[in-house]
């Protein structure tokens, strides 16, 4: 098996993005200051990238997982993430044997 010039030089380029990227996201939050807006957006960061994941398939496989996205979601106000997490299953469940 032999692989063109252009497809390992391909290859190479966005094996070098990537690693660029992943460093880049090790080293510049470090310099940048974390107070103020910035520092309340860093912080916000994990949360806006799960919601960004989980809420298209939420949203797209069913009343059922909706209507327990909804119950994580209320949960998620006042209880732990363990006890949030086994509600979520246990509503997923619950609603799925109903639908």
């Amino acid at each position: 098996m032999s692989v063109s010039p252009d497809a390992l030089l391909a290859i190479l380029a966005m094996a070098a993005a990537t690693v660029a990227c992943r460093l880049a996201g090790l080293v510049l939050p470090a310099r940048l200051a974390t107070t103020g807006r910035l520092g309340r957006a860093f912080e916000a960061m994990p949360v806006a990238i799960l919601s960004a994941i989980v809420a298209p398939l939420l949203l797209t496989h069913g009343p059922a997982d909706a209507l327990a996205g909804l119950v994580v979601v209320g949960a998620s106000l006042r209880l732990p993430l363990t006890a949030v997490i086994l509600l979520g299953i246990a509503a997923a469940a619950g609603f799925r044997a109903l639908f």
